[in-house]
């Protein structure tokens, strides 16, 4: 079996075929060339003659029988000999009127499949034979650079009379056009083409999927025949080439199974090598297999007429008769008419559904988009929002990186792998959808189930940087009757192992699972167009920030400018005054009283600090003009280096520093990273308990793996002591810039500004500091931890 067959099959179609015997080989039926058939159904015959020359090409081997001249006469003869100039000239004029000849083969179809949709006509005219004239109703139809000609003997009853056809066929579209929706539009088309034709049984049929079974929808039968309505046919029944030139012909008519089929003459082409393309035509012969099919059913003629929908076949009207039936050519093209005017009421009333659908859609869409017309594009995915609801989905998703957002139900378990493996060639702004998601993925419902996979999804990337805007549904199980095992196509019947279905009297139901509700073109609409508003809405969020981080660039280059020149000018004046007052004590300090001296020592002493703060706020604003130098660094040599300047002020305290492991290498600039330890061993000299209430006092410096901001691990650094520790509530104070928890002349005083640049460098990196006190450690005080990572 071939590989495009075994596509086409469900795998249970091809397991069934292997457990029957090699008689019957399924994949032949699916391969099967049924438009190089090479034969005509008996009642007709068929010449094919030179658009050029009008030389016959092809003849059915039965025009003597027909026409009143053998076959072999006519081949190579000029087909006016047998018509007429005039006739022929018609002939040419209808198919040219008609448009252009067949076309390539679509995409996908077998090499040498026809396409496109046959231009014919029909033309009546007359043939002398024994001394009398007999009438004709000829078809026509252009094959490539040949012009194809089939005559059908004029009917017993007369000629066709259209204007008493006419009414009949108006008040049926009438009724049609009363139709409320889809399934009572097919039922009121059954109940006219049976009356306009006389079969037996007459059933609309619709296809789930342009390669799925079929559904009968409505029917219209005689007294005593099992009712069809509801009953499920396998994919089987009509295989992909058949379901091809369906969507060719608007009809087709089998006015006798048990007709023998006349051969062509010749058999093959030699111009082609194969047999006369006969897609287009009305008299092709039929498929053994469908025959058969038909015979097994208890049918003796047949009429498809096709439904369509954007070009595709959407269903077929099928009619079934007891006993053979001829339709005379104004009947066919009556009930093709029918047919096209059926296509497009079900069109329009599809149509008419779906913006029904799509008006409630966009009105919930609106209701959404008001909520967030002042917040962030995140605001879809909050409690309430509504964006799951939107599409009638059991939950949503918006991916954003490595980010993910959901709302609605659990998440499923497989989905992120789905989305990676699913959206890479999708393009930005684009709906993919399936409601039938273990199908696509290659996965038995079961497994799918098991691996946590959904059975709908519907997805659109928002951009090139590969965020999602996701929407799942579950599973739901479909009941289905079937009037023929799908898993068994293949069953004795009265012609042998054949395809044979067997109605509703031995129904065989099953469950249809791995799928969800389809989404409907509203909702792929509709995600379209949130896609849009989500796209614009996110264009003015980033204009809004992108606007205020300037000014906020702006504002903080003033704000340095400002502390760098205060500190800078200030420091001029504030050293005349230190110096005056210095000055004052030492040449008049003999004569001045104690009080004036202790003042003017006080001057000198503010105003020595003032310059202290200064030096601070000077320092603080250079940390965010100065770029960082970033390199690899052993931590445990900034950390020697550190102790280099602070190590002093640590032995005067007594503080041991304890390294318990070796330090990591870090990504920092080394200067800045050196003085953020300074500080904070500073402060654990600072900050260490009394010594009558001490035990050994330490800091600790250890690296510690903590969550990222995108969910994965990071490197902190902690700086641990057993110090007097800071209260809770003072955490995010001593962070600020000249913030003190104790008096000036405590703790060895200070300006309160060490925690604020080692704050403020630490963001320069791109990192986070926290503190976390009480922390208790081994001896001493509550102690404090002074946590902080580095970014990238």
């Amino acid at each position: 079996m071939t590989d495009e067959v075994r596509g086409w099959l469900t795998p249970k179609a091809v397991a069934a075929e292997a457990g029957v015997s090699q008689e019957f080989d399924l994949s032949q039926c699916v391969r099967e060339p049924i438009h190089l058939l090479g034969g005509v159904q008996s009642y007709g015959a068929l010449i094919a003659a030179r658009l050029h020359g009008a030389v016959v090409d092809t003849v059915s081997r039965n025009t003597g029988e027909v026409l009143g001249v053998a076959a072999e006469e006519l081949v190579g003869r000029p087909v006016t000999e047998l018509i007429g100039d005039e006739q022929w000239a018609l002939a040419r004029e209808i198919t040219e009127a008609a448009g252009p000849p067949e076309g390539p083969a679509e995409p996908g179809a077998p090499e040498g499949a026809p396409s496109g949709p046959v231009a014919s006509g029909v033309l009546s005219l007359s043939l002398e034979r024994d001394g009398q004239d007999r009438l004709f109703d000829v078809t026509v139809h252009r094959v490539a650079q040949l012009l194809v000609l089939e005559f059908e003997p004029r009917a017993a009853e007369g000629p066709f009379v259209f204007q008493n056809f006419y009414p009949r066929v108006r008040s049926a579209l009438h009724r049609l056009q009363g139709a409320a929706d889809v399934t009572a539009c097919c039922a009121a088309a059954v109940r006219e083409v049976r009356a306009l034709t006389g079969y037996d049984r007459v059933v609309a049929y619709r296809f789930d999927g342009a390669e799925g079974p079929g559904q009968v929808i409505a029917e219209a039968r005689g007294e005593g025949r099992e009712p069809w309505l509801g009953l499920w046919f396998p994919a089987s029944d009509i295989p992909p080439q058949a379901r091809r030139l369906y969507a060719r012909n608007w009809i087709r008519v089998i006015g006798d199974v048990g007709d023998a089929t006349v051969g062509l003459l010749p058999e093959v082409r030699e111009e082609t090598g194969e047999p006369l393309d006969l897609s287009g035509s009305t008299l092709r012969t039929v498929s053994g297999y469908h025959l058969e099919y038909l015979r097994n059913i208890g049918v003796a003629s047949s009429m498809s007429v096709s439904l369509l929908h954007e070009g595709e076949l959407w269903g077929l009207i099928a009619c079934h008769g007891d006993a053979p039936r001829r339709l005379t050519p104004e009947v066919r093209a009556a009930c093709e008419f029918f047919g096209i005017a059926l296509s497009l009421q079900l069109a329009a009333v599809a149509e008419r559904e779906q913006a029904d659908e799509l008006s409630g859609c966009r009105r919930a869409l609106a209701t959404l988009l008001a909520r967030l017309s002042s917040q962030a594009p995140d605001a879809l995915l909050r409690p309430g929002s509504g964006l799951a609801e939107l599409l009638h989905a059991d939950g949503a998703l918006l991916l954003r990186g490595t980010e993910m957002v959901a709302t609605g139900g659990p998440l499923p378990a497989a989905l992120p792998g789905l989305l990676e493996r699913l959206a890479g060639p999708i393009p930005v702004g684009e709906v993919w959808s399936s409601d039938r998601v273990p199908e696509v993925m290659g996965l038995d419902p079961a497994e799918a189930e098991a691996q946590g996979v959904p059975a709908g999804l519907l997805f659109l990337p928002l951009n090139r940087d590969g965020d999602l805007l996701v929407w799942w549904r579950r599973e739901r199980p479909a009941p289905r009757a079937w009037a023929a095992d799908p898993a068994r196509p293949v069953r004795t019947g009265p012609g042998g192992e054949r395809l044979t279905p067997r109605g509703s009297a031995a129904v065989y139901r099953a469950t249809v699972r791995g799928r969800s509700t389809p989404w409907t073109p509203a909702q792929r609409a509709v995600a379209g167009e949130l896609w849009r508003e989500m796209s614009g809405l996110l264009n003015r969020h980033m204009a809004e920030l992108e606007a205020r981080n300037t000014e906020l660039a702006r504002t903080n280059e003033d704000l340095d400018s400002f502390a760098h020149a205060a500190a800078h000018d200030l420091k001029e004046p504030l050293r005349g005054i230190s110096n005056a007052a210095a000055f004052m004590v030492e040449d008049a300090g003999d004569v001045l009283d104690a009080t004036s001296l202790r003042r003017l020592t006080t001057v000198r002493r503010l105003a020595e600090r003032m310059d202290g703060l200064l030096d601070s706020l000077l320092h603080f604003s250079r940390l965010g003009q100065v770029g960082l130098e970033r390199e690899l660094l052993a931590l445990d040599e900034v950390v020697d280096d550190a102790l280099l300047v602070a190590g002093d002020r640590l032995a005067e305290q007594g503080v041991t520093v304890v390294r318990p492991a070796p330090l990591p290498r870090l990504h920092a600039d080394r200067e800045r990273l050196r003085e953020v330890l300074e500080n904070l061993f500073v402060n654990a000299a600072k900050y260490a308990v009394d010594e009558a209430a001490a035990g050994e006092r330490r800091v600790w410096v250890e690296a510690v793996p903590v969550a990222g901001p995108d969910g994965g691990r990071v490197t902190a650094v902690v700086v641990r002591d057993n110090g007097i520790g800071i209260p809770a509530e003072q955490h995010e104070d001593v962070l600020q810039l000249f913030r003190r928890l104790h008096r000036r002349d405590e703790r060895d005083g200070g300006s309160g500004v060490g925690l604020a640049v080692v704050k403020r460098i630490v963001e320069r990196h791109g990192g986070r500091l926290w503190l976390e006190s009480p922390a208790p450690a081994p001896g001493g005080g509550p102690g404090t931890a002074v946590w902080f990572t580095l970014g990238g």
